[in-house]
């Protein structure tokens, strides 16, 4: 006969159930856990690639010294109006001053002119008296001769302007008024200069580097540039000169960039720009740019190796971007580790785990 199971023994029984059912469930989470002593980490597989080595330099936009000009008038005169102020664009054609001619040169056409007009009747004079038989044919040269000279006298008066009373000047090209030499109601020289002028698409980026990389720069070279202020997409020019002797204020060697048209389109004259020069291609391994550290020893990272983290000393590149650049023992087969890395030391147990 089966007797019942007093209540005392039913709750150790169950009690021994719900102790074995947690054992159970441990054995589970530490067989999901990593091993005691491993680090998790997130690994990468190193690759070889072609890197640029560049020099950092920093400069400004400016009109083109062999293209932009100096605009000046043959004779004296006074500025009476200005049209246009420093920086502003222009058309062809357009209105940049207006200067009244000196008085001297207005006496000097007025007498030209009548000149001409007494050259002219003497040349008439002369012939009838020739076919009269009262001049010879040499006095009729001679009027001619006179003729010709009162009419090249004119003509040059005239393209020092004295014959009108008023000369505007107008822009050559479209471009950019670079200065202003003169104000309102000044009386200027004959061949002194007016203003400035740079014809649209005719900017260059004028450059300083450090003395040291000098010797690295050859014309010919591509320099990425972009405007330091605001969002602007960045352009490639073409180093046009590097100078040999230190700027005395800035400390820095001169260099000159060609500009490519589209930049002169959305650059104005004076703009400040960072340019990285591209001086020469080198091969590195490509490693995501968090794997690479920096200690008393310099750069280091870290490779899986049987298990277990291995510290490879290396040598930076190319910091920019990511990946990075970097140069070293590295084994090509063997993964760098990414995320983890702070915690390990070289040695260390490591467990790969999913991204």
């Amino acid at each position: 006969m089966n007797r019942p199971y007093p209540l005392p023994c039913l709750c150790a029984l169950l009690l021994t159930g719900l102790l074995a059912g947690c054992s159970h469930g441990a054995s589970d989470a530490g067989e999901a856990a990593a091993p005691a002593g491993q680090v998790a980490v997130t690994t990468a597989q190193p690759v070889q690639r072609t890197f640029h080595h560049t020099i950092h330099a920093w400069g400004s936009a400016m009109g083109d010294p062999h293209r932009a000009r100096t605009i000046s008038l043959a004779h004296a005169g006074q500025v009476v109006a200005l049209q246009v102020a420093a920086g502003q664009t222009v058309k062809r054609g357009q209105a940049l001053l207006t200067v009244a001619p000196d008085p001297l040169a207005r006496s000097a056409y007025r007498q030209a002119r009548s000149a001409l007009t007494l050259a002219r009747g003497e040349l008439q004079r002369t012939e009838r008296l020739v076919a009269q038989r009262l001049a010879t044919q040499s006095q009729l040269a001679g009027a001619r001769k006179a003729l010709a000279d009162a009419e090249a006298a004119l003509a040059a008066q005239h393209a020092l302007g004295g014959g009108a009373a008023r000369e505007i000047v107008d822009a050559p090209a479209d471009g950019v008024v670079t200065a202003l030499d003169v104000a309102l109601g000044e009386r200027v020289a004959a061949n002194a200069p007016l203003l400035g002028f740079t014809p649209a698409h005719a900017l260059v980026a004028e450059l300083g580097v450090q003395p040291e990389d000098g010797v690295k720069l050859h014309a010919g070279m591509a320099v990425q540039l972009r405007s330091v202020y605001g969002a602007a997409a960045g352009f490639v020019g073409t180093l046009r000169m590097v100078g040999q002797s230190v700027d005395p204020q800035t400390h820095l060697l001169p260099a000159q960039v060609a500009l490519p048209a589209a930049a002169s389109a959305t650059l104005a004259a004076g703009t400040a720009l960072d340019a990285r020069i591209r001086t020469a291609d080198f091969t590195a391994w490509a490693v995501p740019r968090a794997a690479v550290l920096h200690d008393g020893q310099g750069d280091y990272l870290f490779q899986v190796e049987h298990g277990h983290a291995k510290r490879i000393d290396v040598k930076l590149r190319s910091p920019d971007g990511d990946p990075v650049g970097v140069q070293g023992p590295l084994d090509g087969r063997a993964k760098v580790i990414v995320l983890g890395v702070y915690e390990l030391h070289d040695g260390d147990a490591v467990r790969e785990s999913a991204k």
